[in-house]
C-alpha cells in the first residue's frame, strides 16, 4: 500500500479490493490471463508509492480492461464491477 497516510475508509477499500482479487486468483473457472492481471493489480496496490487516488485509478484501469474480456465468467465480471465501485470511492 502507499506509504502516504491513508484514511481508514481508503485502507478498508484497498483491503477489500485485494480480497476480491485474491478470490479471483483462487477461482478455478477464471482463465490464466485474467488471473495474471488480477495478480498484477494486487502487486500494484502492495508495491506502489503513489497517492491513493492515482493508485486507485491505475488499478481501476487494469481491472476495467478485464471486464471487457470475452473469456471472463459472468460471476467474475460482477466481482470486477464491485472492485471498480470500491475504487471509485477513493480520492486524493
Amino acid at each position: 500500500m502507499p506509504k502516504e497516510k491513508l484514511t481508514k475508509e481508503q485502507e478498508e477499500a484497498f483491503k477489500n479490493v485485494i480480497i476480491l482479487l485474491q478470490g479471483m486468483l483462487q477461482d478455478r473457472s477464471v482463465p490464466r490471463n485474467i488471473k495474471r492481471l488480477a495478480q498484477q493489480g494486487i502487486n500494484i496496490i502492495n508495491e506502489s508509492n503513489d497517492s491513493p487516488g492515482i493508485l486507485a485509478s491505475n488499478v481501476m484501469y487494469l481491472v476495467g480492461d478485464l471486464s471487457q474480456d470475452p473469456n471472463i465468467p459472468f460471476h467474475s465480471r460482477t466481482v470486477i464491477y464491485r472492485i471498480i465501485s470500491l475504487l471509485e470511492t477513493i480520492k486524493d
